[in-house]
């Protein structure tokens, strides 16, 4: 016979502060915290391996020559305006040769360090400057 009335409790022994400040505890601390939901997926490599209308759009090349353009007549290199618009120097120079996937939030910070149009009909235009408010 056994004893229903018996209840075994099983939990972890809390962490001292020394084993707290080992390497592996702190690695694990820093994993628990990275954002999952941004990492490529397995569907990913799928969607670039299937066909032709699966694929991802590219920059189109009048936009990836008006951004090389701007950024040659600002007198900036790819890694400085890469470093204007906080992103990646690889970035600047996957959009410059056609191969960015467009983002508007990246096009956006483009046209303002520009001041070239990079969306929408009137691309080429120069952009009014922002007027100051007070």
């Amino acid at each position: 016979m056994s004893d229903w009335d018996t209840v075994t409790v099983l939990k972890k022994k809390p962490l001292k502060a020394a084993q707290m400040k080992t390497e592996s505890a702190i690695n694990q601390a820093i994993n628990a915290g990275t954002n999952k939901q941004h990492l490529p997926t397995r569907n990913t490599a799928k969607l670039d391996r299937e066909t032709e209308e699966l694929k991802h759009k590219n920059i189109d090349t009048n936009v990836a020559r008006l951004i090389q353009q701007g950024r040659q007549g600002k007198g900036l290199s790819q890694k400085d305006l890469a470093t204007k618009i906080n992103e990646k120097p690889q970035i600047v120079n996957d959009y410059e040769a056609g191969r960015g996937i467009p983002n508007n939030i990246i096009l956006g910070k483009m046209e303002r360090v520009l001041g070239v149009k990079l969306r929408g009909k009137d691309l080429g235009q120069t952009l009014a400057p922002p007027t100051s408010k007070k």
